[in-house]
């Protein structure tokens, strides 16, 4: 697939999309008014609220989904089988690398918690804590997302990214869409923790 801008991503996440990374700079970033003046100190927060809650979100989800999810949730729940963005880098990496990986994984992770969402009202209509959850990760997954945009337009020039997203769970079973979502949220369980430490050495003060 080609690169589409970041604006066009962020209204089309939930499109299950497949294509390598690919960075685009020139002069089609903004000039003006795509930043707050506080987006590092945001984004640290972001990631940190993140992390923090991903374990309760996964174990909660479990919970909801009943037998035999809340008792074999290693079988089932492994990630091995489902794409997940590569995060190759570390805290020794490049500032810029970082911020990319970063957009990739977040990007992804907010079109999985489209699915999840979507199946869950579903599925488990009268489940509003988990509901809630859902809802309150995407939206802080979605600042994230601009917040992202905002340091790679501003600091790297950088304005198009490739993404490539999960399979959609529209015309699965009921335990097939149930076992996709446990399988996203236990690998972004793994991922986030890592995730944190790479990132948040690289948004202090330049």
């Amino acid at each position: 697939t080609g690169v589409v801008p970041f604006v066009a991503l962020l209204l089309l996440q939930r499109r299950p999309v497949a294509g390598r990374a690919l960075l685009v700079t020139g002069s089609g970033c903004p000039s003006h008014g795509l930043c707050r003046s506080n987006v590092q100190e945001q984004t640290r927060r972001q990631v940190a609220v993140l992390n923090a809650t991903a374990q309760e979100l996964f174990s909660l989800y479990l919970k909801c989904q009943g037998e035999p999810f809340s008792s074999e949730a290693d079988k089932l729940c492994n990630p091995a089988g489902i794409f997940f963005p590569a995060f190759r880098v570390n805290r020794t990496s490049e500032r810029k690398e970082v911020m990319v990986a970063m957009y990739k994984l977040f990007a992804f992770l907010n079109a999985s918690l489209g699915n999840i969402t979507r199946d869950q009202e579903e599925l488990n209509p009268m489940a509003k804590e988990l509901l809630e959850r859902l809802h309150n990760t995407t939206k802080t997954t979605r600042g994230l997302i601009s917040n992202l945009t905002c340091l790679l337009c501003k600091n790297y020039n950088i304005f198009q990214v490739d993404v490539r997203y999960g399979d959609s769970s529209k015309g699965k079973s009921a335990f097939k869409k149930k076992q996709q979502g446990c399988q996203v949220l236990r690998k972004y369980v793994q991922v986030i923790g890592q995730a944190a430490r790479v990132l948040l050495p690289h948004l202090g003060p330049s």
